[in-house]
């Protein structure tokens, strides 16, 4: 027995194996979109059939999606959105551009009248103003977080929420399974330890159901009493305390908002907080009926890997071939894709100013290199690159002829774009966008232009090496 297995034992291997990368290979040609993606799969499948199966197994089937759309049905969404009609929000204004109509095609939101958005610059403005209507709070509080230390302004929100909780306020609160670990002992014993209901988005102890680290809760919510909500890309941490003079410090920008458009920003809540424990937010304590409080027309943009198109890419690309004047963007990490650096490229050409500033050195270093390996491109259309100051600047901002201003927590990249569960507010007013490209100006004067001579000088091995960091940027 044991001789006919050492005798027929390769051969059936080899079967197998051969078996195997024809299998996949013909998957890869049936589902891969990406015709360059296709052909480097296959070849490395039927070159080296072992090595190039395992890898395609690990790294090149897209799981993410499907198993998004197993476990949150993008019909969710929809369904919730659809039932706000009924609370009272009026409907979005006449569209007035190309624009106007993509995106009322686009969002599950309509745009709605009647908003006011007040900027707040670190957690510095930030924090005392969120903690402070949490004091405030009545009825609800609801917070969701990416990043939510147990530092010294984590525990100032966590006793905030006791305090809401012991008048009775109905408090939820959800921290991402992958950033709550930003910090040991996570914000979540501390939570349970005040008896404050928190869930963790996505997390399980048992590491095959991590998918990855992708899948992430990437949005920054904060509703109170459902009349008053906190967004934009600060997380909660000591290193947004500027005057604190934190040890790694991170500069962000931060919005509060009134009016109609908040019912959006607690809905987005009230679906992730559905999502991961199943018990439905409703009533008059968490969706009041909203009346205008101000001449900011907004909506509230999600966006998720479950959902059939990249719908913050889209937007972006969309706001990118329409916009006549200027592009102003600000982002920590700046890895477009194919598509948006052509739409970026196609505008620079026709004559749209665009600036671009990104940090000289943000808190990822090899996301640094492979930004760096296609800026070459924009530059020899005209676009017109700056390198940010220290401290490095977390913030995000799109702002397009200057009365359309995208807000929120994606980046500029693909795990913004693709991969996490992001949440932006379409703004349109001009009072609103000029107060923000104030800021962004101030931005770019402090920052430093970068020229092509600068991105052709670097040496060989340093370009060679950023050029290997861009390989790795469909995972940064």
């Amino acid at each position: 027995m044991l001789e006919l297995v050492a005798f027929y034992w390769p051969h059936a291997t080899t079967i197998v194996v051969v078996v195997v990368s024809v299998f996949l290979a013909g998957t890869v040609i049936l589902y891969k979109r990406n015709e360059g993606a296709a052909i480097a799969w296959v070849g490395l499948i039927l070159l080296s059939p072992v090595m190039g199966s395992i890898a395609y197994l690990l790294f090149g089937i897209n799981r993410i999606r499907r198993r998004a759309v197993r476990t949150r049905p993008a019909s969710a969404t929809l369904a919730r959105a659809g039932g706000l009609a009924g609370q009272g929000i009026p409907p979005g204004r006449q569209s007035q551009s190309a624009l106007d109509r993509l995106i009322d095609q686009l969002s599950s939101n309509p745009c709605v009248v009647g908003n006011t958005v007040g900027l707040l610059r670190n957690g510095d403005e930030a924090y005392p103003e969120m903690i402070s209507a949490v004091d405030g709070a009545q009825r609800s509080v609801a917070l969701s977080a990416y990043i939510f230390k147990s530092d010294t302004a984590g525990l100032a929100f966590a006793e905030a929420l006791q305090r809401a909780r012991s008048r009775g306020v109905e408090v939820r609160v959800l921290v991402d399974g992958v950033g709550r670990m930003y910090s040991l002992p996570t914000i979540v014993s501390v939570l349970r330890k005040g008896e404050i209901p928190v869930a963790r988005y996505l997390h399980s102890v048992w590491p095959w159901q991590m998918p990855y680290l992708n899948l992430r809760n990437h949005r920054k919510i904060m509703v109170v009493d459902g009349t008053v909500a906190f967004t934009g890309g600060i997380n909660i941490s000591d290193n947004n305390r500027l005057q604190a003079d934190p040890r790694r410090p991170v500069r962000d920008l931060h919005f509060r908002i009134e009016g109609r458009v908040v019912t959006q920003l607690a809905d987005a809540f009230a679906d992730d907080w559905e999502f991961t424990t199943r018990e439905t937010l409703t009533g008059d304590a968490w969706f009041p009926r909203l009346d205008g409080r101000g001449d900011v027309d907004a909506r509230a943009i999600l966006a998720g890997p479950h959902e059939p198109i990249d719908r913050t890419r889209w937007v972006l690309q969309a706001a990118i071939l329409e916009a006549r004047e200027h592009i102003r963007i600000l982002t920590p990490y700046f890895l477009p894709d194919d598509i948006l650096v052509s739409a970026l490229r196609l505008a620079a050409i026709k004559g749209v100013e665009i600036d671009i500033v990104i940090p000289a050195r943000s808190n990822l270093f090899f996301v640094d290199w492979a930004v760096r390996a296609r800026l070459d491109e924009l530059l020899d259309d005209g676009c017109r690159i700056w390198l940010g100051p220290v401290p490095f600047n977390h913030a995000k901002l799109t702002l397009v002829d200057g009365d359309w201003a995208l807000i929120g927590s994606s980046n500029w990249d693909p795990r913004s774009l693709r991969l996490n569960f992001e949440l932006n507010v379409e703004c349109r007013s001009e009072a609103l966008v000029d107060g923000l490209s104030a800021v962004f100006d101030a931005e770019r004067d402090a920052s430093h232009r970068l020229t092509m001579d600068e991105i052709r000088s670097r040496p060989i091995l340093v370009r060679l090496r950023d050029g290997i960091a861009r390989l790795f940027a469909p995972y940064l």
